[in-house]
């Protein structure tokens, strides 16, 4: 039984391999799109979103993007994880305006419909680590985001949190796959207009 529900996932990591790049070895695109991966108590991201971040403000300054969507929705102790990652990239010399923020991205599956309804994202780089790329690129291959993944692994993680986000994979690659399938657009649920305009603002 459990080999048959992580299957899917190892599929989808042969199938997506070729996609998957170095930050230095990436082409243009329009925007990068960061998803979240939780904060600390005191609201700075945790180690994998950091590198997450830092990857996305290497490709903005190499130029391989000119936009970047950032999009988080834990929030801990009074602090949102969009909060975390729009101070640090600033930080990392990403100008303000070159950044779109993304306060309700609870799942890949919506991120990335809001990256195409939204912001009317049509192609775009995946920043992420490697454990959470092929699903990503699934969903936005299923939805018509032309994208490609770059590794934000800058660093190794511990045995249990790779074990953990590892085994998170694979009931998150089973739903994406239901949600592709089954509902398809339908899932989303976009934030209001004045819900954006005022995160914008």
């Amino acid at each position: 039984m459990a080999i048959a529900a992580a299957l899917p996932g190892w599929i989808l990591a042969r199938r997506y391999a070729p996609a998957i790049l170095e930050p230095d070895s990436a082409p243009q695109r329009s925007v990068a799109i960061v998803f979240g991966a939780g904060i600390r108590s005191d609201g700075r991201p945790m180690r994998v979103l950091e590198d997450r971040v830092r990857t996305a403000a290497e490709l903005y300054h190499a130029g391989s993007v000119s936009q970047i969507l950032l999009s988080g929705a834990t929030e801990r102790m009074g602090h949102h994880e969009t909060d975390a990652m729009l101070e640090l990239i600033l930080q990392l010399g990403v100008p303000r305006d070159k950044l779109w923020l993304d306060y309700e991205g609870t799942r890949t599956f919506e991120t990335c419909i809001r990256a195409s309804t939204r912001w009317s994202i049509k192609d775009a780089i995946l920043v992420t680590q490697r454990f959470h790329l092929p699903r990503a690129l699934l969903i936005c291959d299923g939805i018509g985001i032309d994208s490609i993944g770059v590794a934000a692994d800058r660093r190794a993680y511990s045995r249990p949190s790779m074990a953990f986000w590892r085994l998170r994979e694979i009931p998150a690659t089973l739903r994406a796959l239901w949600d592709l399938n089954v509902h398809g657009r339908e899932t989303a649920s976009p934030p209001p207009a004045q819900e954006i305009n005022d995160h914008e603002s």
